[in-house]
């Protein structure tokens, strides 16, 4: 590893632990650091989100229902349409300890990279989403994000940052205009091409010219396990501790996904 390697990785996860001790975090619906890649032209992805609140809210709140022990199930489908373009819809849904499975809402996010035939040093796309979820869960009934994301990997080590901001489009937060809400990834491959650990940051700081409270951003870390469980198959793994007094304590989180030819992909 030569040292612009070494730099630039003391610098990602220098700005991870900046973050974690100075930057409302991604939904708990989708807990996930995105990478650059899109899913291939004529390919269909299935993933499913799975997380569990161990130790989080306990009473509604403005309407909001409690978080500790509910299970979030999320069903992602996405289509690869070109070599620089995907669409992604999903389902959100939750299994609430006194309410049973319920439906939450669902979201689109169309998203563009730069083609792998640009043999660019980094990876970088852009993704857009929006959608809706039910009042019981988020007091913000429509949302809509732009996520820019950057991603390497330099030998065994892969290092994503998605610089991403959201915002109200219908709700009580509208007039608070965009939020940053940033996530960050740090991994290493401890066995080469099939296992890697690593740390995942989410976090929330408010609007960028009138940032909130410390204690009422939001800020998570996750220790993370990726599994190589063949070419068409995704799995991740987490365990999650909340920073500040606005997030979740404890989460436990999963992605599996399974990637097939349905639309005449190769």
């Amino acid at each position: 590893m030569t040292f612009r390697h070494r730099m630039v990785i003391v610098g990602v996860v220098a700005t991870v632990l900046f973050l974690a001790t100075s930057a409302h975090a991604q939904g708990n619906f989708e807990i996930q650091v995105y990478g650059a890649e899109t899913v291939e032209p004529g390919r269909t992805m299935i993933e499913l989100h799975s997380n569990v609140t161990v130790l989080g809210t306990t009473r509604t709140v403005d309407g909001i229902r409690p978080t500790q022990h509910a299970w979030h199930e999320t069903l992602e489908v996405t289509q690869g349409f070109t070599p620089w373009f995907e669409t992604a819809l999903y389902l959100f849904t939750s299994v609430q300890p006194d309410q049973g499975w319920e439906f939450v809402g669902t979201h689109v996010r169309p998203r563009i990279r730069v083609p792998e035939s640009w043999r660019w040093p980094v990876g970088l796309s852009l993704s857009s989403e929006v959608g809706y979820q039910r009042r019981a869960y988020s007091t913000d009934t429509w949302t809509v994000e732009i996520r820019p994301i950057i991603d390497a990997q330099l030998g065994r080590w892969y290092l994503a940052f998605n610089p991403t901001f959201a915002r109200a489009i219908e709700g009580p937060s509208v007039a608070r205009g965009w939020e940053f809400t940033p996530a960050a990834k740090v991994s290493y491959e401890v066995m080469k091409k099939k296992v890697s650990l690593g740390i995942e940051y989410y976090g929330a700081v408010g609007p960028p010219g009138h940032v909130d409270r410390p204690r009422d951003q939001e800020h998570q870390l996750f220790g993370v396990v990726d599994l190589d469980l063949g070419e068409n198959w995704e799995f991740n793994l987490g365990i999650g501790a909340g920073l500040t007094p606005a997030t979740d304590s404890l989460m436990i989180k999963s992605i599996i996904g399974y990637r097939f030819d349905f639309f005449g992909g190769k």
